[in-house]
Parts: C-alpha cells; sequence; structure tokens
C-alpha cells in the first residue's frame, strides 16, 4: 500500500511540474498553426545545398508539429525539389524544438539546459544536413509519395495529419485552441501516459542505492543510453517525465540529454522514413551522425554545465497553486478524451468492416449469375 501511494505522489508531482507548460505551449502552437502559412518551409527553401539546410533548420524550430507529423511535412520538402540534407535537417530541428517541448523541458529542467538543448540541436541538424550533401553531393532525385510503401503511421493518426493541408484560411480562436488541444495533442496523448507512468514507477520501485551503481559510469551511461533511445519511439514532450525519473535517480545531465536527442530524432518510424524516402546512404549517415554529436554535446554539458542544472520539481504539495492544479485536471481529461475517442472510432472502423464483408455482394453477380444461365440455354 506504502508503494502505491508512493507511485502516485510521484505521478502527480510530475504531472503538476510540466502540465501547465504544456498547455500553455500548446495554445502558442495553436496561434503559431494560424500565423505560419502551410507552405512557408517549402516555398523558401532554395536548392542551394548549404542555404537549404541552414533555412530547413531554423524554419523547422517555430512549426507546432509533433514527432509524426513533421514526416509529411519531409516528404512535402521532397517533392518540391529540396535536397536530402535539408530534409534531414528538417526532421531533426522540428520534432526537439517545438514550443510545448521546449517549455515542458524549461519546466523540469531549467533555462540553461533549455538553451542548450535548442542551440546543441541547431548544430546537429545544420551538420547532419551538410554532411549529407557533402556526401552525396549531385543526388537529388525526385520522390514518389510514401503511403504505398509505408501506409499510414500508427502514430500520425488522420486528426494529427490534417495539420499538412495546404489551406491558409482567416485567424480563429476556436481554430487555435482545435489544433494545439485536439489535433497536436492527439499525438502525444498516449505516449504521454506513458511517459508518466514509466518515470513514476521507476522514481518509486527502483531503489537509488541501485541506479547510483548503475550510473556512476559516465561514459556506460551515455553508450546504454544512446543504444536504447535510437530505435525507440520517445516523443520529444511526452519522453521528459521519464528524464526526469532517470535524472532524480542519479543519471547525469548530459546523459539525460543524450536521451531526448537521440529519442526523438531516431525513431523507428523516423529512420524507417528516412530509409524509404532517402536511401540507405542517407539512413547512415542521419542515424551516425546523430548518435556521435549527442555523445559529444552530452559530454560537453556535464564537463561544463552539470552543476548548473536544477530540476524544478515541486515536491512538496503545499506549494502547488491553483493553476498547477487545473492544468493537471485539464491535461488528465485530454489524455483520457484522446484514448476513449481512439478506441471508440477502432472499434466502429471494425465494426463497419465486418459490416462490408458480411452483406455486401459483388457489384455484377445479377450480370454473371444471367451470362451463366445463358451459355446454359445454348
Amino acid at each position: 500500500m506504502e508503494l502505491v501511494s508512493g507511485f502516485l505522489d510521484n505521478f502527480i508531482i510530475l504531472l503538476n511540474a510540466m502540465s501547465i507548460y504544456i498547455i500553455i505551449g500548446l495554445f502558442i502552437a495553436g496561434i503559431l498553426k494560424q500565423v505560419i502559412p502551410d507552405n512557408f518551409v517549402s516555398s523558401h527553401l532554395g536548392k542551394n545545398s548549404t542555404s537549404s539546410v541552414i533555412k530547413a533548420t531554423l524554419f523547422g524550430i517555430p512549426l507546432p508539429v509533433c514527432c509524426c507529423s513533421v514526416i509529411p511535412l519531409a516528404q512535402g520538402l521532397k517533392k518540391e525539389g529540396a535536397s536530402k540534407g535539408s530534409i534531414q535537417s528538417f526532421l531533426i530541428s522540428t520534432p526537439i524544438t517545438g514550443v510545448d517541448s521546449i517549455l515542458a523541458t524549461y519546466s523540469l529542467f531549467g533555462f540553461v539546459f533549455v538553451v542548450f538543448r535548442i542551440v546543441s540541436s541547431i548544430i546537429i541538424a545544420i551538420t547532419v544536413g551538410l554532411v549529407q550533401n557533402f556526401v552525396q553531393k549531385n543526388d537529388n532525385t525526385k520522390f514518389d509519395s510514401l503511403e504505398t510503401s509505408l501506409g499510414t503511421s500508427s502514430c500520425c493518426s488522420s486528426s494529427s495529419c490534417e495539420a499538412n493541408i495546404n489551406v491558409k484560411e482567416s485567424f480563429s480562436f476556436i481554430k487555435v485552441l482545435t489544433y494545439g488541444y485536439i489535433v497536436l495533442f492527439n499525438s502525444m496523448a498516449k505516449a504521454l501516459l506513458v511517459g508518466l507512468v514509466l518515470g513514476s514507477l521507476f522514481v518509486t520501485f527502483m531503489p537509488k542505492e541501485y541506479t547510483q551503481v548503475l550510473f556512476e559510469n559516465q561514459f556506460l551511461t551515455y553508450i546504454v543510453i544512446i543504444l536504447f533511445s535510437m530505435p525507440l519511439y520517445t516523443c520529444a514532450t511526452a519522453s521528459l517525465p521519464l528524464a526526469a525519473a532517470f535524472m532524480l535517480q542519479g543519471m547525469s545531465p548530459g546523459a539525460v540529454f543524450i536521451f531526448l536527442t537521440a529519442g526523438p530524432a531516431t525513431s523507428a518510424i523516423t529512420m524507417s522514413v528516412v530509409y524509404k524516402m532517402l536511401g540507405k546512404t542517407s539512413l547512415i549517415i542521419y542515424s551516425s551522425t546523430i548518435a556521435v554529436l549527442a555523445l559529444l554535446f552530452g559530454f560537453i554539458y556535464d564537463t561544463f554545465f552539470k552543476e548548473l542544472t536544477l530540476l524544478t520539481i515541486i515536491s512538496d504539495h503545499e506549494h502547488i497553486n491553483i493553476f498547477n492544479i487545473m492544468a493537471s485536471v485539464l491535461m488528465m481529461l485530454l489524455i483520457f478524451y484522446h484514448l476513449i475517442k481512439d478506441t471508440f472510432s477502432k472499434k466502429e472502423s471494425s465494426c463497419s468492416n465486418k459490416n462490408i464483408d458480411l452483406t455486401s455482394k459483388p457489384k455484377f453477380s445479377n450480370d454473371i449469375k444471367k451470362d451463366i444461365m445463358f451459355r446454359v440455354k445454348e
């Protein structure tokens, strides 16, 4: 019973620490969606390799899209003739530096960590793009839609992909709320709940004496984290509770940085898209360069900024104000709303498919019967 109580306390602590920042971040993302045209990136990207890489990185920073919604946007860039390097830079900078992710990161790790994460992500994105364009200088082949080869990604639902419809509409407060809390949040709801649960479980049931032994070897921790996080689908925002739990149990801030950088940029889904869209060589460049630079920046942070990192988690419930409570309740309601909605939509889809299979008849069944009867008479 004591462990259950401890789990609930840790869950509420993590939830209160980041919920208000995520709620505000989603609102700002909704405003940005209304202000920034859907074709903003593609219309400004030229074919010059170096400038397109820098532009793709910088243009990707303010765009309010999640780790999955960025994939169709990258496909659109390829159709517009963007270089492979600029596409890879866009895939890295956009999800990591989203406004919701940055505000949530600030809520847990403070100002210095946020600035370091933004700057390092920009450097990594530009470096990957430049390396790609240097290795494959004149390779800018056109691209066919991935829908037939990959199908619709399970994490990029129909609602979250609506963000990519290229239609400019007038500013609407309702559309701001709809995009932020319905479209964008839908893609992270499940992953966010899983992150909160895993983070709470890790802090509650993993003795700190064991984790300190596990994390005392800095370089071994780096290697383990990079191998663990690269194939794992970790949303830039939803992975933060688990990262906070790692740090509370003794993991170095540099290792946490590696986890938060490599995970969102190199998930299995993103790497499969890079492979299908850009080829095997591009995938090797993409994954290896991110891994090396993430390890390098993780080491730099632990060397120069380790003492500046403080988790801004309020463990005393008496110091939590009404705004934290309201934001936490709202975020949990949104999570359960999206989970229930997705569950019912899947059931309805399954039932409709069954009804079609049971009741439908071949379109030309009567014609076939008449043809058979005519042949029998002959």
